[in-house]
């Protein structure tokens, strides 16, 4: 996670305890209207409207969800739920996710350790609705297993994922094989989600009351004591996955397919050369066949494209896609300061799903080739529409990209509820110290149609 820069005023804080749904819903605080109308025709994009998530304490909103599962939320406010953001229906309404919760990295001897300040916290879905200047939660669904218990956002798997530490980095907590690092949201025709996890990667099937029904990892992966179905259907390739960068986009084309998107290039055949690469990947999964169909590689902008003074081409990430045509998708590649939108489409000729670029034995690999392209690689074409770094406004870790209408465009960031790296996140009595980055929920208008 990547530190927020804290802002000079001190947050507001509430202090209602045992609040249900209903109640903390009416929490909010005001945010900035902009992007007046102006006379003529646009030329650049601009936004429209502003809102913000009010206080509520993170103890108060996992409790009323499933009573006892948080008993300390160390000062910790509901936050982290601009992983993605998916229209509702209704207008203004949108279902957004939480990621696995409150974590940072503390370095202990000169190695990063991973905490986790309310390991109890349970990822959840939550329907919010921005209207104004400001966001209320509407409704919240948690993720349960098949017996009804928190799937927790804990690690899976030791020796492969992240050890987890309590908030000083001092404990080392146990490994949750239920556990799942939630980021894309849609919701199904019958009322049910797809997310997609950092953790395996994985594709997660979810009830519409919040139960997993089955969660789709790659070949080999051998996870075991999961409480709900687990499928091995996905290409063992993603097994290379990146620490931390598993699946983050997720969209459902007009014919029922989902695509999701790996954050970041694979680290194959090693560390070094995933983070060296420019080019990652986008899979097609078919709900009927509940199999992988497609596999496109998406190449990355250089990263001062991206980001403007940034170097590190390890900070390009892809966060989220949207579907906006049959076969067509924006896709958002990101840093944590900047984000560009790019639209590509998904065609036949495009898809490596079981050719070499899809055995982790080529070499060298489509994450080694400085030209893919130019090596025989179908990479897909993309067209720049919006470069949402200049538009005014704008907050940092754009996650989630909504569609609202062919112009009109809804983003929410990631504030990771408050927190920032280091020990300095909490005080000597291990309460947050907030990094005052908000929850926003914008709309932006494009100049023209998509």
């Amino acid at each position: 996670m990547s530190p927020h820069a804290a802002r000079q005023r001190r947050v507001r804080r509430s202090v209602a305890v045992g609040v249900p749904i209903a109640v903390i819903a009416a929490a909010v605080v005001t945010g900035t209207a902009t992007g007046a109308q102006t006379g003529g025709k646009e030329k650049a994009p601009r936004i429209t409207s502003t809102a913000t998530l009010g206080d509520i304490p993170l103890g108060t909103f996992s409790n009323s969800l499933l009573p006892g599962t948080v008993d300390d939320d160390r000062d910790v406010r509901l936050g982290g739920i601009g992983s993605d953001i998916y229209p509702a229906g209704r207008k203004g309404e949108f279902w957004t996710v939480t990621d696995r919760g409150p974590n940072g990295q503390i370095k202990v001897d000169g190695k990063k350790r991973r905490t986790f300040p309310v390991p109890g916290f349970d990822p959840a879905i939550v329907k919010v609705r921005a209207s104004g200047d400001t966001v209320k939660v509407v409704d919240a669904l948690p993720l349960t297993t098949s017996s009804g218990k928190p799937v927790t956002g804990l690690p899976n798997q030791e020796g492969r994922d992240e050890a987890p530490y309590t908030y000083d980095a001092k404990n080392p907590l146990t490994y949750d094989p239920n556990g799942l690092d939630t980021e894309g949201i849609v919701r199904a025709d019958d009322g049910s989600f797809w997310l997609v996890d950092e953790y395996g990667p994985s594709l997660v099937h979810v009830s519409a009351r919040g139960k997993v029904l089955k969660r789709y990892v790659p070949q080999g992966l051998k996870l075991s004591g999961a409480d709900y179905p687990v499928a091995e259907a996905l290409p063992g390739i993603l097994l290379n996955r990146k620490v931390n960068r598993g699946f983050e986009g997720l969209t459902q084309l007009p014919g029922g397919d989902l695509v999701m998107a790996v954050q970041s290039p694979l680290s194959l055949p090693d560390e070094d050369a995933g983070e060296g690469s420019r080019t990652t990947r986008l899979l097609r999964f078919s709900p009927k066949k509940q199999a992988v169909t497609a596999e496109y590689a998406y190449r990355f902008d250089p990263v001062g494209v991206v980001d403007p003074g940034e170097d590190d081409t390890s900070e390009l990430k892809i966060s989220s896609v949207v579907a906006v045509g049959r076969d067509r998708l924006l896709v958002e590649e990101r840093t944590d300061k900047a984000a560009r939108l790019q639209t590509v489409k998904l065609d036949r000729r495009s898809d490596i799903l079981g050719d070499r670029w899809d055995d982790a034995a080529t070499e060298p690999s489509l994450e080694q080739l400085d030209d893919p392209a130019g090596s025989g690689v179908p990479v897909l074409k993309k067209r720049l529409v919006v470069d949402l770094g200049a538009v005014k406004g704008v907050p940092d870790k754009i996650e989630g990209v909504a569609l609202v209408n062919s112009r009109t465009l809804a983003l929410i960031n990631d504030n990771d509820f408050g927190m920032t790296d280091g020990p300095e996140a909490f005080d000597k009595d291990g309460r947050l110290v907030d990094s005052g980055v908000e929850t926003t929920v914008m709309y932006v208008r494009l100049p023209k149609g998509l």
